[in-house]
């Protein structure tokens, strides 16, 4: 662990948004184009770095990127950038067990749950917002009760069909709406609204967001169409 006194530079965590450039917050944006040292996801470092940075691509292996953080940070600030908001199911995590706080900027970003409810013009206060990527959510948060509103992000492993079939499994009835939402932000955006048994029994969709609501708390809104 990394004490206050052996670092004189900062590690700048950046929420990039759900993927589109346009959808990344100025102040964000602004520490990504002045970085020295810029680590992040192979797909992030292809959109925004410039071949005068120092680089490290984000993958399993996370001891050697806190490595190559803490190496970097005797020369400069690291600048971090996480896709949706650092504060969910981020790099940020990892970072925080390693490095003590106050040597940690965050800036937010817009997460891909954030984009999915606006997509569907829904509030998401009454909402439980969960993660199926590499992870498994408690049975008791996944519980169904009438009116109950899900906010799911997904990978390879639990994907649409499973999740449906898990969820009717658990008791949630099968005519429950559930909106599949692909690729939010870019040009070919997709969201496509079924019913549980519906998604059980199509071909399955992974790493997306999932949006779950039981019609028993009212009318759901229907999407308000594809695409920025």
């Amino acid at each position: 662990m990394e004490t206050s006194g052996s670092m004189s530079h900062k590690i700048v965590v950046v929420g990039i948004g759900p993927g589109h450039p346009e959808y990344m917050l100025p102040a964000a944006r602004q520490r990504i184009l002045g970085a020295k040292v810029l680590v992040g996801g192979r797909r992030a470092l292809s959109q925004f770095s410039s071949k005068d940075q120092i680089t490290m691509a984000v993958t399993r292996d996370i001891p050697a990127v806190l490595a190559f953080i803490r190496v970097q940070l005797s020369r400069s600030d690291v600048v971090v950038m996480v896709s949706g908001d650092p504060g969910y199911y981020s790099m940020l995590d990892a970072l925080r067990r390693e490095f003590p706080r106050d040597r940690m900027e965050v800036i937010p970003g817009i997460s891909s749950l954030q984009m999915a409810f606006s997509r569907l013009a829904l509030p998401w206060h009454d909402a439980r917002l969960l993660s199926f990527h590499g992870r498994r959510p408690e049975k008791e948060q996944l519980a169904y009760r009438p009116g109950a509103l899900l906010g799911l992000l997904t990978d390879g492993e639990y994907h649409s069909k499973k999740i449906s079939a898990l969820l009717m499994e658990m008791g949630w009835p099968e005519e429950t709406e559930m909106f599949i939402c692909e690729r939010l932000s870019y040009e070919d955006e997709e969201i496509t609204a079924l019913t549980l048994s519906e998604a059980a029994a199509r071909e399955a969709v992974g790493n997306c967001v999932l949006i779950v609501w039981d019609k028993a708390g009212g009318e759901i809104y229907a999407p308000l169409g594809n695409g920025r």
